[in-house]
């Protein structure tokens, strides 16, 4: 069913990196999450109505705020493919990330109301009567949100979508919560024990829960979440596969929404090779980034001296002494300018988001493990902070060290 709604209104389906297919597929989810779930508040109102169970009504308002959360989904993808303009120059695609977010607030407004009437339905119980016409109503009920839950993690997968993924938890949630209404109506109609009221509040402490982690999930790219480690490590080995780059650090990326990503690195090249040679190398990675990947990529260039023996031994051994100190620190951009009175040891570290060591104590540290011998070393040290965490040491060539 689901290849099948694809192949009908998802054209070129398979560029899932372009921001055209990225909006068709995002239009059919909201399409798909709008029908099915007016039809099915439809019947649960009508079930409600005929069994007066406040927990088929809540299932009910529930599935009408998925059709509206899936109308905000619509409206999202829609302003998120507008393209860039004076006032927004990196484009728009952030407007889906905030349609997720709007989608978990309404959620747990939905679980809130949801709560305070349970709490009433349990200080003072009505009778209820669960028909087979209900009973029938949920279970349908159960499959659709299935089917959906599979849709919607289907494409969020395929296209990358936080939305999706938020609307796969709701609707994995609304199956759950349906479930745990048709037991409760189960119970009552065999033998006569009244849970609706609890049952009610146990879905919307349910819907609560899950309304708590979706409003994570969809605020973290809003605030800047760090880079998936497995991204960071494609670019940087992609980078690494080019002539004459040595290693790369200091990757930055930049999510501005889906499609809209900007990334920035340093890369290490022979000092002794012809500049002009190396800034043709550079522009090949930028351009290659951009049109293969959609990731906008600038590099800097850092000329490294590969050819002294001196200073590639010190290299090795100045990377030592600081793994010595905490193997999550990286090294890299080394010099060394050697005097008659004492030796300066210039170079960066990375160090980890959060890293405890104030930067001071930790060049003070480092300073201390590279006394060695007769001669002084003085450190001029950079401590930069890592903000793609997974690429440090292990991504940078030995022939840096």
């Amino acid at each position: 069913m689901t290849n099948w709604l694809i192949r009908l209104f998802v054209k070129n389906a398979d560029d899932v990196k372009s921001p055209a297919v990225h909006t068709r597929y995002g239009w059919l989810a909201g399409l798909v999450g709008v029908i099915c779930n007016v039809l099915l508040a439809a019947g649960k109102f009508v079930a409600g109505l005929l069994s007066g169970s406040i927990a088929i009504m809540g299932d009910a308002v529930n599935n009408l705020s998925d059709a509206a959360a899936s109308v905000i989904t619509l409206v999202g993808f829609k302003l998120g493919a507008k393209p860039a303009d004076r006032e927004h120059p990196f484009g728009h695609a952030r407007f889906e990330y905030v349609a997720g977010l709007v989608v978990a607030l309404l959620v747990m407004v939905i679980g809130v109301e949801l709560f305070r009437t349970s709490i009433g339905k349990i200080i003072t119980p009505e009778p209820v009567d669960y028909s087979w016409v209900a009973l029938i109503m949920l279970a349908v009920s159960i499959l659709v949100k299935l089917w959906m839950a599979l849709f919607n993690r289907n494409i969020g997968r395929r296209i990358g979508s936080a939305t999706l993924q938020a609307t796969f938890v709701d609707s994995r949630n609304d199956m759950i919560a349906t479930a745990a209404v048709l037991i409760a109506a189960l119970v009552a109609r065999f033998t006569g024990l009244n849970l609706d009221g609890w049952m009610g509040l146990a879905v919307a402490v349910f819907i609560l829960i899950s309304g708590i982690g979706m409003v994570r999930q969809t605020l973290n790219p809003l605030l800047g979440t760090a880079p998936d480690p497995e991204y960071v490590q494609y670019i940087a080995h992609k980078i690494e596969s080019y002539p004459g780059v040595l290693g790369t650090h200091d990757l930055i990326v930049h999510d501005y929404g889906p499609g809209r990503r900007f990334a920035s690195a340093h890369v290490e090249m022979d000092s002794d090779g012809d500049v002009l040679e190396s800034h043709d190398v550079i522009d090949n990675i930028e351009r290659d980034f951009l049109e293969q990947d959609q990731l906008h990529l600038i590099i800097h260039y850092d000329p490294i001296v590969t050819g002294d023996a001196m200073v590639d031994s010190a290299r090795r051994w100045a990377q030592r002494q600081v793994e010595g100190i905490d193997p999550q620190l990286a090294l890299h951009d080394f010099r060394l300018v050697d005097g008659p009175s004492h030796t300066n040891y210039i170079f960066d570290v990375a160090v980890p988001p959060g890293y405890p060591t104030p930067p001071a104590e930790l060049t003070q540290k480092i300073e201390a493990a590279l006394q060695h011998g007769s001669k002084p070393i003085r450190l001029v040290l950079t401590v930069d902070d890592a903000y793609s965490s997974s690429l440090q040491g292990p991504f940078e060539s030995d022939t840096t060290d």
